[in-house]
């Protein structure tokens, strides 16, 4: 099993009042599975995708992850786990600009203290995983959105996680490259990458082998149907192609971090945090330059 959340509830404090934001959820996750957790804006999804990836904890219930208990986990627990056994695709990429896509699919193995030459093959190795052989050495701003989005799967698998944790992946991409990503995620799965999917999009939910419906912060299992009367498809979640945003964080800003906790406070806040998760101190081998 990857993970399994069991009754999990999520507040969060206005003023006073405790907010309920998630609801008694509970959901399991074995090893090869192809999941997508659906649901329009505001019934929890962005909450629990932060659970299941380690960026946040639960206010209650019990979370197993690759048999660890996050709860009890320290922040340097967390933050290996969601380097080594998450890899996190975002809907707006979260390239570093500066970077070639070489460059950008080393980072995860940078962070994890792997030596040069084996970071270029195993970046390399990903990279034509997804098709982009020919595109190595091209920057952010060489590359169309659906290239884009494939140098962030592989960025994402290069360190064969044990959950592909994705986040609205087509959301910034016209509809043929959205289609080349799922087909991209089929093969990937085909392959044994266990894929957990967080989106609003009947059509793309429906390329996933188990299909969850989250709305309210509760979570309703079984294949999604598009005539349910709770689900209003007008409902759903605001998608803009931010590609360009200028807020992409940079290895500077990245090397001046205090913490991997400020990092993913960034992430949770306007989602413009690279899919990885860096060494309390950043730097090969744990050391600041």
């Amino acid at each position: 099993m990857v993970f399994e959340l069991k009754n999990i509830y999520k507040d969060y404090l206005q003023g006073k009042e405790a907010v309920p934001v998630l609801k008694d959820i509970s959901i399991s996750v074995d090893d090869g599975e192809y999941v997508a957790i659906m649901g329009p804006s505001g019934s929890g999804k962005s909450t629990l995708m932060n659970i299941i990836g380690c960026l946040d904890k639960q206010t209650k219930g019990t979370f197993f992850f690759d048999g660890a208990d996050i709860m009890s986990c320290s922040d340097k627990q967390l933050s290996s786990i969601r380097n080594k056994k998450i890899g996190f695709v975002f809907q707006n990429f979260n390239l570093l600009p500066r970077q070639s896509a070489l460059e950008n699919v080393e980072l995860p193995l940078l962070y994890a203290g792997v030596p040069k030459k084996q970071r270029h093959e195993l970046a390399k190795q990903a990279l034509k995983k997804v098709g982009l052989e020919d595109r190595m050495m091209f920057k952010p701003t060489q590359l169309s959105g659906g290239q884009k989005q494939r140098v962030a799967i592989a960025r994402a698998i290069v360190n064969k996680p044990k959950l592909l944790l994705a986040d609205e992946p087509t959301g910034a991409l016209d509809t043929k490259s959205g289609d080349q990503v799922m087909e991209l995620f089929k093969e990937l799965n085909d392959d044994g990458v266990t894929i957990v999917m967080i989106t609003h999009e009947p059509e793309i939910a429906n390329c996933a082998k188990r299909v969850m419906y989250i709305r309210d912060g509760e979570l309703h299992k079984g294949a999604f149907d598009s005539r349910n009367p709770n689900f209003n498809e007008n409902d759903t979640d605001e998608v803009s192609d931010n590609s360009n945003n200028s807020n992409d964080i940079e290895i500077s800003e990245i090397r001046k971090a205090q913490s991997v906790e400020e990092l993913m406070e960034n992430y949770r806040k306007n989602k413009n945090t690279p899919n990885i998760s860096f060494a309390d101190k950043g730097e090969e081998g744990g050391k600041t330059k």
